[in-house]
């Protein structure tokens, strides 16, 4: 395989348009208002972009709605083809979309190209996904009446991404939306803007008609996306992101009665039993823990270590922590980039000193570097207290918290003693245990003998207070469309 070449972040920010995009033409926001991006590596604006105001918004959703009926009558295998094109020129240009991921979001490069081909990969399985929407005949028990049920598209939506997948957040929402026949506004985060306004150049070269994908900039959320919500005319809001903002905007959607998927917060537990491979077991934390420096919502965040091999498993992980290359994404080699800005990375060293102070011991990392931008190196704790406050936060950083368990009951009520329900992590080599333990973990989603659970086949999201709905999978155009029962006497 060779080499990927990647692009300056010059040469890449050069190519992106910085302005709103609506109706499917480039204008700047009401009165010229601009944001800054930065790069989390230096601290240093990389470029200005578009500041919507609640106006550009409304505009973004009138475009929304003018297009949508058109959109709904396009044939299946026409969006099918448009998101097949969109998927190829992806994967023609991931190593420029990288260095874009890399500049505002920190990420190291390698892993920035893995996400711009598993972004990618959402447009090519909702292509397949858009030709099999199906519908139903049947005779009604009274047998003198006929039921036709279809599936239509539940129309225009607002679609909500955060910044730590900038690019892969855009396409598992606006893929299973453009198959199902919706139209939409999607508001990035600020911190990331680059990556979908690159993605909505992307759809429009790959032929997306205008107005069914409008991408709104702003710096001002609430003031935007408040009124978008409770006007009425928003049909479906898909939101990715922290509990606590999502319990706002399901306050917002009830007056209009707004369909929601919400894929929030998340406290996983790491379970590895005394039978466990511990290759496996420390090769799956390293996915786990280390994917995205910790900054995902399927990040380890509580790691339950059977008693009579702890020790060797905080060993042989601070090792590998340790050893891990930690600077700016773009430089050769690099395997931890910066977290998102110094608010996150104050977080982590407060959660960090607090389990310090509550006893516990760390075997490596837990300080923080001196220098520009916002660098926090691998850290692995032993003796953490269950008080300690990471054990109820989501760490959201390259932080592995070790505690022990000697009783399978024990650690399932202690990893499900938690208000979220994302994803869970389960290492054991015995089948029945496997199955069991599964079964009784309140998530939606095990990594059984596996760090890593996301894939756009499969079905992703949580229970408890980590979301509604499921995104990817066979599932995933569900939440962009609804059934129509028409009854017919014969």
């Amino acid at each position: 395989m060779s080499t990927p070449s990647y692009p300056s972040a010059a040469d890449v920010l050069a190519t992106v348009p910085k302005q709103l995009y609506i109706a499917g033409s480039w204008s700047d926001a009401a009165g010229g208002r601009t944001m800054p991006v930065d790069d989390p590596a230096t601290g240093e604006v990389l470029c200005e972009v578009a500041d919507a105001a609640p106006a550009d918004g409304q505009r973004a959703l009138a475009a929304a709605e003018d297009a949508q009926e058109k959109w709904a009558a396009t044939a299946p295998r026409a969006r099918s083809e448009i998101l097949r094109r969109a998927y190829e020129l992806i994967m023609e240009r991931a190593d420029a979309l990288a260095a874009l991921m890399t500049a505002e979001m920190g990420k190291p490069l390698a892993e920035a190209r893995g996400e711009a081909a598993y972004a990618a990969e959402f447009f090519r399985w909702f292509s397949e996904e858009a030709v099999r929407i199906e519908g139903g005949y049947a005779t009604l028990p009274d047998g003198r009446n006929r039921m036709l049920l279809m599936r239509r598209p539940v129309g225009p939506c607002l679609l909500v991404t955060p910044w730590n997948f900038p690019l892969a957040m855009g396409t598992r929402k606006i893929g299973p939306a453009i198959a199902a026949g919706c139209t939409m506004v999607l508001k990035p985060a600020p911190q990331t803007p680059l990556s979908s306004l690159a993605l909505a150049g992307i759809l429009a070269e790959a032929g997306l008609p205008a107005g069914v994908l409008n991408v709104v900039t702003t710096s001002r959320a609430g003031e935007v996306v408040e009124p978008l919500l409770t006007g009425g005319h928003v049909r479906k809001l898909s939101f990715t992101g922290s509990t606590e903002v999502g319990r706002t905007l399901l306050a917002q959607c009830a007056p209009a009665v707004v369909r929601t998927s919400m894929e929030l917060g998340g406290n996983a537990p790491f379970i590895v039993f005394e039978d466990a491979d511990l290759d496996t077991a420390v090769e799956g934390a390293m996915t786990a823990k280390m994917r995205n420096m910790g900054e995902a919502c399927t990040a380890a965040n509580r790691f339950f270590v059977h008693s009579s091999v702890a020790a060797e498993f905080a060993d042989r992980l601070a090792r590998r922590m340790g050893a891990l290359d930690v600077g700016p994404g773009s430089r050769p080699g690099v395997e931890v980039g910066p977290l998102i800005d110094r608010a996150g990375r104050t977080k982590v060293e407060e959660l960090v000193a607090d389990a310090v102070a509550r006893g516990a011991e760390v075997l490596v990392g837990g300080s923080t570097p001196e220098g520009p931008g916002c660098f926090y190196p691998p850290t692995v704790l032993t003796g953490v207290s269950p008080a300690s406050r990471l054990m109820e936060t989501e760490i959201f950083g390259p932080v592995a918290a070790v505690l022990t368990f000697d009783d399978e009951d024990e650690v399932v009520a202690t990893a499900n003693s938690t208000e979220w329900g994302l994803v869970g992590y389960v290492f054991t080599q015995d089948l029945n245990r496997s199955l069991r333990v599964s079964e009784r973990l309140e998530v939606g989603m095990v990594g059984l003998n596996t760090g890593l659970v996301s894939n756009p086949a499969a079905p992703f999201g949580g229970v408890k207070q980590s979301g509604l709905g499921r995104e990817g999978g066979r599932v995933g155009i569900d939440e962009f469309l609804e059934y129509k029962y028409v009854a017919m006497p014969v």
